[in-house]
């Protein structure tokens, strides 16, 4: 794999941990700033809101732009949006600042999955975007708990500041990594031709099951604060700890699927598909018994990126024909699902094991809408 998708993925790093250290947080921001926790939980679909909009759109507006530029462009506007969270003293302040900061993370990562595609063979794709979201996962591994972490002994600010200040050096590993080019829309379809891959009812299938297994993800990982200090009855010390357990099962699964998605996606999402709803339904059964927790969470984590990096992957493919906006697409159809999610599952609160069942809910819909998978792989080409 070239070294450029490795600086990408430090990028996505910094981004990944901002868009999922609120899990951590919620308790002590909503308190601070006055709000319930499960509007403060909102936070998160504000995120994703800004996603889904700002993929598509971004995606449009810089398709021109050398992919360095864009790249780049996209970590500052990131950071600077950080450093207004920060420094925010009400809620809506902070609000607007994650959508800011969601419209600079999508641009930068439909760009991201899009240079992804091109650094390599079609027969590698699968493997590429395995790497560059290998950045989402060190993110729930580490930068997650150790932002959870450093929220207890700061406060929530702190979290904010530090993704502000490790946006600095993936914005130097960009520029030195990534090359510059000429635009990304150079020798490519029209922007009118990419829109129309957007009817396609495969493509609209594949991005339709990724949004459904996104909010299932989203909806319980959002709210798993709660669970681990209310039903399960452990101190808030443990929550860093289930938040790192949780990243570890998705480096597994990410892993898994960048080496199987290109050549086994069917079987892939035939095994891990159903498994989900059951696992979900299993955490919100036996969320009273703390000893449940090691074994569902890095379980749950692996088969919902092991899912849902498949089926970026065959979105990619289904809409090979649109090369500058392929990944903007698969970026807001994840996105939407993320908006979703912690909204269905905030209408479930104060139950601390809500949240838990709406994943349930959400994932057994996506199943239910097999098959998934007509494409065949893509053919060998010379990358």
């Amino acid at each position: 794999m070239p070294l450029a998708l490795y600086l990408l993925a430090l990028a996505v790093f910094a981004m990944g941990t901002s868009e999922f250290m609120l899990s951590g947080l919620l308790p002590d921001l909503a308190a601070e700033l006055g709000v319930p926790v499960g509007t403060a939980g909102l936070l998160t679909s504000a995120f994703a809101v800004g996603m889904v909009a700002g993929a598509p759109l971004m995606a449009a507006l810089t398709r021109r732009w050398p992919r360095r530029s864009g790249l780049f462009g996209g970590v500052v506007l990131f950071a600077a949006a950080h450093v207004v969270g920060a420094t925010a003293t009400s809620f809506p302040v902070l609000c607007a600042g994650r959508v800011v900061a969601a419209f600079a993370n999508a641009g930068f990562l439909a760009l991201a999955v899009t240079t992804a595609g091109t650094l390599v063979g079609p027969e590698r794709r699968g493997r590429a975007v395995g790497v560059l979201l290998s950045g989402t996962t060190a993110a729930t591994v580490v930068g997650v708990p150790a932002g959870a972490l450093l929220g207890q002994l700061l406060g929530w600010r702190a979290s904010f500041w530090a993704v502000a200040v490790l946006c600095a050096p993936a914005a130097v590993g960009v520029l030195l990594g990534v090359p510059a080019g000429r635009g990304s829309a150079d020798g490519r379809p029209a922007l009118r031709a990419e829109l129309a891959v957007l009817a396609r009812p495969r493509l609209l299938h594949v991005l339709l099951l990724g949004a459904l297994v996104n909010a299932g993800t989203f909806a319980a990982f959002t709210f798993l604060a709660p669970v681990v200090t209310g039903p399960a009855g452990l101190g808030r010390g443990w929550v860093p700890v289930v938040l790192m357990l949780f990243g570890l099962g998705t480096v597994l699964g990410i892993n898994v699927a960048g080496r199987l998605a290109d050549r086994h996606p069917r079987r892939l999402l035939a095994v891990a598909g159903p498994l989900l709803p059951l696992g979900w339904a299993a955490l919100a059964a036996l969320a009273d018994r703390p000893a449940a927790l090691p074994v569902l969470v890095p379980l749950l984590g692996a088969l919902s990126f092991a899912v849902g990096g498949t089926l970026i992957t065959r979105a990619l493919a289904a809409a090979a024909d649109a090369p500058t906006m392929a990944g903007a697409y698969a970026t807001a159809a994840l996105n939407l699902g993320a908006t979703a999610g912690p909204l269905l599952a905030a209408a479930t609160l104060p139950s601390p094991t809500g949240p838990l069942y709406a994943a349930t809910a959400l994932t057994a819909a996506a199943l239910l809408l097999g098959p998934t998978l007509r494409e065949r792989p893509p053919a060998r080409t010379a990358a």
